[in-house]
């Protein structure tokens, strides 16, 4: 019987490198600095412009926030979506998916006047 450990580096080649450096291992086999790359790698980021819009609107970046909007670009890139609006009750936000990138943000007082442009996704976060 093939534990998790054992499968995953037999299905992945790159698993067979693993760095066992000051940080320990993981349960799947890499580095805890690997594993928290890795999850980095995945979450969605601030473009300059955008980040310069939420502190002009006075919208606060939460781990919370990037989590919420992390998992609306996985919703949306499992529809096959490429640019969307995430959007609640109080924030809009307009994120390339392919690239995890937020591209600009506003605020509740902004999206009365705004058409949404060239995107082809909306997801309620």
């Amino acid at each position: 019987m093939i534990d998790g450990v054992t499968r995953q580096i037999a299905l992945d080649p790159a698993a067979q490198k693993v760095d066992t450096g000051s940080c320990g291992s993981t349960s799947s086999g890499g580095t805890f600095q690997q594993e928290l790359e890795k999850a980095q790698a995945h979450q969605v980021a601030f473009s300059k412009h955008a980040m310069e819009r939420a502190e002009e609107r006075g919208i606060e970046v939460t781990p919370h926030l990037v989590s919420r909007l992390t998992d609306s670009v996985e919703r949306a890139q499992a529809k096959g979506a490429t640019n969307i609006l995430a959007l609640d009750r109080s924030l809009a936000f307009i994120i390339n998916v392919p690239n995890n990138r937020v591209i600009t943000t506003m605020s509740q007082d902004e999206m009365k006047e705004n058409i949404f442009t060239n995107i082809d996704g909306a997801v309620i976060l």
